[in-house]
């Protein structure tokens, strides 16, 4: 079985350094999950449609082969389509027009042969809070982003601070973070397709620059913040100095929430995704690394073989491209390989 790269609807990177995430499920994105031949066989269409209302924006579509395919090039028309996808996602008028969202609302829908219907979903805070909603399981990411915001009393202009997440839930109270909803992504059917892993769907505030929370304190999304802070401690997404640990407590006896949070905001990683633990080649094989992202940089703290931690931080704006792709091993476990290519 050959490497498949995760298309989960946003920009990818290729890497100088490879980071090989140790996940033993086969953590299925929204595209990665669809049904293989309905994508190759509609999907022409769809590009013909998006040629005629954006032109050159979208990219050429990969050529056919035209004789029988070997196994290798069907592996590399399988990596053509991949790649081609991924290139198209990169624009954002593309991906919010309503041929690009009804094409893949109709793809995901046929893949799980699901049907628009009624239906409840939990959408879950970072103090495992949730609220039910009832919607339809046609619903895009988006709509339903929408719809949260609306039952937490928030106005729809502060939609662009929030995103919703798949995360999951560990036997030994760690949480880990599965992939970032895509706004065309229908998250009722995604859930579908990731029942094995238990995932529950989330919403979390989304942006790297930590400083934006001044900007919406004093609205009702504080209450928020302040749930996935002390989420974001209890399960060690951040790093306190045992100065910043003790005044915490003292803060919490007081229960001085707005002293607290700007404790919380002072601490290494403060409003970071925190990945789970990775296997990686930098500075040598076989070194672990736990992996920050946030506040514009990817952040690696690596174990190495001498037990020596060691931190690297690699600017966002300096990568040049990235992949993510599954490996499996003898005993046909999948592992998640993430890859990227950073400028010096």
């Amino acid at each position: 079985m050959s490497p498949r790269e995760v298309l989960s609807g946003y920009p990818v990177p290729f890497v100088g350094h490879r980071v090989s995430l140790s996940k033993r499920e086969s953590i299925e994105s929204c595209l990665e999950t669809m049904n293989v031949s309905s994508l190759i066989c509609s999907f022409p269409l769809a590009v013909l449609q998006l040629r005629q209302l954006f032109g050159s924006a979208v990219p050429a579509f990969p050529p056919r082969f035209y004789l029988a395919m070997t196994r290798s090039m069907a592996d590399e028309r399988w990596s053509q389509l991949e790649q081609y996808l991924q290139d198209v996602t990169l624009d954002s008028n593309i991906t919010n027009s309503d041929v690009f969202r009804g094409f893949f609302q109709k793809l995901q829908q046929d893949t799980f042969k699901i049907q628009t219907q009624r239906a409840f979903l939990d959408v879950y805070f970072a103090d495992g809070s949730n609220i039910r909603l009832e919607i339809q399981t046609s619903d895009t990411a988006e709509r339903i982003l929408e719809v949260t915001l609306c039952k937490m009393g928030l106005s729809r202009e502060l939609i662009k601070y929030f995103s919703l997440f798949f995360f999951q839930d560990h036997d030994n109270g760690a949480l880990s973070g599965v992939k970032k909803v895509a706004e065309f992504e229908l998250p009722f059917v995604s859930l579908q397709s990731m029942k094995e892993l238990h995932c529950k769907l989330g919403i979390r505030k989304w942006y790297l620059d930590p400083s934006l929370d001044t900007l919406l304190m004093d609205c009702t999304a504080s209450l928020n913040f302040y749930m996935q802070a002390i989420q974001e401690v209890e399960r060690n997404w951040v790093k306190p100095t045992e100065e910043q640990m003790q005044e915490l407590e003292f803060l919490q006896k007081k229960a001085n929430k707005v002293k607290l949070l700007e404790l919380i905001r002072e601490m290494q990683f403060y409003g970071y995704v925190r990945i789970d633990p990775c296997i990686c080649d930098f500075p040598e094989e076989g070194c672990s690394a736990d992996i920050f992202v946030g506040n514009n940089e990817t952040h690696c703290c690596i174990k190495q073989p001498t037990n020596q931690t060691k931190g690297v931080s690699f600017k966002i704006n300096r990568l040049r491209s990235w992949q993510v792709t599954f490996l499996v091993s003898t005993s046909l476990i999948l592992y998640l390989n993430a890859l990227f290519l950073h400028e010096n």
